[in-house]
């Protein structure tokens, strides 16, 4: 059972959540029991990973996103992805649906932001990390938001951002003004905005 477990493991590319793995035909017994062994490890709480495989490159986000898979990486996070800050995060920021349940995660820590479904669904882009697909918002979105949230994050992580922004990527004027109407930040970014062309 145990072989056969393993492979079943590597169809998943050697990623597995406890549901996956029920469904899956391994029965708890065998999934304790690997554990045991050291042929898995528990990578967080209901989700597991052959132990044989190289390290995983992006642990945080690659495990928020098996266990949230609507979750979309924002902000500092974000920022942090596309390298438009000198920000180190110390937490997985995400976004979700207003009427989404708040999920409970041990580890990595992570601090949830509520968006309108409009806001939500916006600039969202998929990036394949360690084999996983992670939702991460498109740069232009990203600095929507961080103008949102600029209380929270600090007007000088934001000033940073637009500024690596325009020197690392391709500016995207058209796309950053309509996310920023969707963010309902257009206002308060239209100046910024103005200086940087």
């Amino acid at each position: 059972m145990s072989e056969r477990a393993v492979e079943i493991f590597r169809k998943h590319h050697g990623l597995l959540r406890m549901s996956e793995a029920l469904e899956a035909g391994i029965n708890r017994y065998t999934l304790y029991t690997l554990k045991d062994r050291g042929v898995i490890e528990q990578v967080s709480r209901g989700l597991y990973r052959l132990a044989a495989l190289p390290p995983i490159g992006n642990p945080d986000l690659v495990t928020v996103s098996l266990r949230y898979p609507k979750a979309v990486v924002c902000l500092i996070s974000a920022l942090a992805s596309h390298e438009m800050t000198t920000q180190i995060p110390h937490l997985v920021s995400i976004a979700l649906p207003r009427e989404s349940r708040i999920p409970r995660l041990e580890y990595p820590p992570i601090r949830v932001h509520r968006f309108s479904y409009e806001s939500y669904i916006a600039g969202i882009e998929k990036h394949k990390l360690d084999d996983v697909w992670v939702q991460i918002y498109n740069p232009e979105k990203t600095l929507a938001d961080c103008f949102k949230f600029r209380n929270k994050i600090g007007m000088d992580v934001v000033l940073e951002a637009l500024k690596l922004y325009k020197t690392r990527k391709k500016v995207k004027l058209s796309s950053l003004l309509n996310y920023a109407r969707i963010c309902r930040v257009e206002k308060i970014m239209r100046p910024y905005l103005e200086m940087m062309v």
